[in-house]
């Protein structure tokens, strides 16, 4: 869903590419056709830490334009799945987690055909931060684009806010993510809810499997090119469906919101609406990043003979070797 433009990751095997037609959207300048592995290797490790950091992404005004895409999109995105949230729960349904996860999964594969053209189509801090490890893109329009989508997420929040009743808001929390809320007991008012732990080991496994299931077609060139953007961004919103529903309905607890696997979004609700949104809040932000670190030293550990796995300009391993110095 990304790479150094911001787009899905699109290249095509070399047998079927021909001369002048060959496109290098990996290198930071075309490498010529005569140079040897390990000249182009020596090249790639060549550039500075600030070429690999992408440090010029942040005065760029492309990257910036782009991420306006980011902002509106995830706006519309916290917009339409909290109010789904809200109405799925409100409406009285026999399932309304089956409901939920499945106008869930049609608004997320919708929103990323939408915003893919502008900005690659992240709408989501988890794609933004994994795209940059594995150096799809650079880490410092990770930053930009993680920011965009915060900001987006609050526009969102207040979007809500603005057409719901304050009954509304009180009751669920303008569709944000709890792990815990307090209700009226027979002895007073009580919190309910899920435990910190299982929380966060939920978010855990949920961003991890969402990016394993889902995120890493758009990631490996060959299925990108063989699926197409249309089916690809299907099968996203599907597995988060399916994750929506699991997370929501295996712990069965009054209270918790389910994984939130869009830290951006959990945070607009949080800006906006307050309290106890904030209680576990961090459960929202560490869970993705350990999951997005963990699929990441699994993509380093895939024999590259079995995928042919490309080596890209801004991967967190050369990151990490430039700063130690330890480029040839």
């Amino acid at each position: 869903m990304a790479s150094n433009n911001g787009h899905v990751h699109v290249e095509y095997d070399e047998e079927s590419l021909s001369g002048a037609s060959k496109i290098q959207p990996v290198f930071s300048t075309p490498m010529p056709e005569h140079w040897t592995d390990e000249e182009k290797r020596k090249k790639k490790t060549s550039l500075t830490l600030s070429e690999l950091l992408g440090l010029e992404d942040f005065i760029s005004l492309d990257v910036w334009r782009a991420s306006v895409g980011e902002v509106i999109g995830t706006a519309v995105l916290v917009f339409m799945l909290d109010t789904i949230v809200i109405s799925t729960i409100e409406t009285d349904i026999k399932m309304p987690n089956l409901v939920l996860s499945i106008l869930a999964a049609i608004i997320i594969a919708i929103l990323l055909l939408a915003v893919h053209p502008v900005s690659g189509g992240h709408i989501n801090p988890v794609i933004s931060f994994s795209a940059a490890l594995v150096g799809l893109i650079s880490m410092s329009k990770a930053i930009v684009y993680i920011v965009a989508q915060c900001l987006g997420a609050m526009l969102g929040a207040l979007a809500l806010k603005a057409v719901v009743s304050s009954t509304i808001q009180q009751t669920f929390s303008l569709g944000g993510c709890t792990l815990t809320v307090i209700a009226p007991g027979p002895n007073g008012p009580v919190t309910i809810g899920l435990e910190t732990a299982q929380a966060f080991w939920l978010e855990i496994f949920c961003t991890f499997v969402f990016l394993f299931a889902s995120i890493w077609m758009a990631y490996d060139h060959r299925q990108a090119k063989e699926l197409g953007h249309v089916l690809v961004f299907s099968i996203v919103g599907v597995v988060l469906g399916l994750l929506v529903f699991i997370s929501t309905t295996v712990t069965a607890k009054k209270g918790y919101a389910g994984a939130g696997m869009n830290p951006a979004r959990c945070f607009g609700a949080a800006i906006v609406r307050g309290g106890h949104l904030w209680n576990g809040h961090w459960v929202f932000w560490a869970g993705p990043a350990i999951a997005c670190v963990a699929f990441y030293l699994y993509t380093k550990i895939i024999p590259r003979q079995h995928h042919r796995s490309k080596s890209y300009d801004h991967d967190f391993f050369n990151v990490v070797k430039a700063t130690l110095g330890f480029n040839d």
